[in-house]
């Protein structure tokens, strides 16, 4: 049996054991991976991107473990070395990584349970990687690496980048809508063009939720090369209201934040199990934080606050609160309207107007 045979058996065994079926976008994205096709993912939030296209690069690209006839103590002294750098995740956030670097291992380490299959080592490089994990990867860079368009400008800017990522088959931007007709979207799109003259045939896919013109974002992303666009689930309904004061007044012109709606945001929070409560600045995050642990003292344990200053073990903390159910509301930034997976709160409130339609979307379907 082919590898790629084996890797989609346990893939589907995989999916078995935790109850699901692939989508039919799922299905139409790794037959595009197959055939070396790129393309452009859209689907709504939770709809299970991450998996369409991970699962996809490891069913094109997994080898086979070579057979070889070794004494038991050559056996012992030569383990199996890993697959060169073959794959680059790249999100708009650092604060994103971890998360989605949990996400790919979940299935990797069942692949390679059985040891018959070239090994693939993960990792990730951003703004929180350690020193010594830094050290670690300019030895040797991991299979799968997640970066952000930042870390992987610097390891473009290395003396041996070409030899280091010459390799790159698969590359993988999320969230590309946070990142395109920004400065940002540049590192990214001249990234991929250094790559592209290394790794001839390199297969790239974006993925997204809310972008509005679905053509043009393809080809910001991908340039004159053809590319498949695949359409995931359609849009939930989503019930938008505005919470008003009980009686109109005049706001202060500057520096009020908000806050005089303080009882109102409390009373909502007190009729839901679980809430995220986003703000626009991290500096407006800390404040709300703070007032409302003053009107509430007894929520101390069960409110917690999130966004991408805060450091690494804090932010993971807070997410796994948020995946086992265990807090009633987090106070947030974009750190958590992108990427991050978590089952639907019942509720998301956003303090002041987001900077945009489609941001105010994507925040809104974090809600079941």
């Amino acid at each position: 049996m082919s590898s790629s045979r084996v890797v989609a058996s346990r893939l589907k065994a995989w999916f078995a054991q935790r109850g699901w079926q692939p989508f039919k976008f799922q299905r139409e994205v790794w037959r595009a991976v197959a055939d070396g096709r790129s393309g452009l993912l859209h689907a709504t939030t939770g709809a299970g991107k991450t998996y369409a296209v991970w699962l996809a690069t490891l069913q094109a690209m997994m080898k086979p473990q070579p057979v070889r006839k070794l004494t038991s103590a050559a056996a012992k002294a030569r383990a199996p070395v890993a697959e060169p750098l073959t794959l680059l995740w790249i999100t708009p956030m650092r604060a994103l990584a971890a998360d989605t670097e949990r996400a790919l291992r979940q299935p990797l380490e069942a692949l390679l349970a059985d040891g018959d299959l070239r090994p693939w080592t993960l990792g990730a490089r951003t703004g929180d990687t350690s020193s010594s994990e830094r050290q670690a990867q300019s030895r040797r860079l991991p299979t799968a690496l997640v970066t952000t368009p930042e870390s992987l400008s610097l390891l473009l800017a290395r003396a041996d980048a070409q030899e280091a990522l010459c390799k790159v088959r698969m590359v993988v931007v999320d969230e590309w809508h946070e990142l395109m007709g920004n400065k940002r979207g540049v590192q990214v799109q001249l990234a991929l063009a250094r790559l592209r003259g290394w790794s001839p045939g390199l297969c790239v896919w974006g993925m997204s939720a809310t972008l509005g013109n679905l053509d043009e974002a393809m080809h910001t992303l991908l340039g004159a090369e053809p590319g498949l666009l695949v359409q995931g689930q359609q849009p939930k309904q989503l019930t938008i209201d505005t919470l008003l004061p009980a009686q109109a007044e005049r706001f202060p012109w500057a520096g009020h934040l908000g806050l005089r709606m303080l009882p109102q945001v409390v009373a909502e929070l007190e009729g839901s199990a679980s809430s995220l409560v986003f703000t626009n600045t991290r500096s407006q995050a800390e404040v709300w934080y703070q007032a409302l642990l003053e009107a509430r003292p007894d929520w101390a344990g069960l409110i917690a606050l999130h966004h991408g200053s805060l450091d690494h073990g804090v932010r993971d903390w807070v997410e796994q609160g948020l995946k086992a159910g265990q807090l009633k509301a987090v106070v947030c930034t974009a750190s958590l309207d992108l990427g991050v997976d978590f089952l639907p709160v019942e509720q998301v409130l956003q303090i002041g107007s987001a900077k945009g339609v489609a941001r105010l979307m994507q925040r809104a379907g974090r809600s079941g």
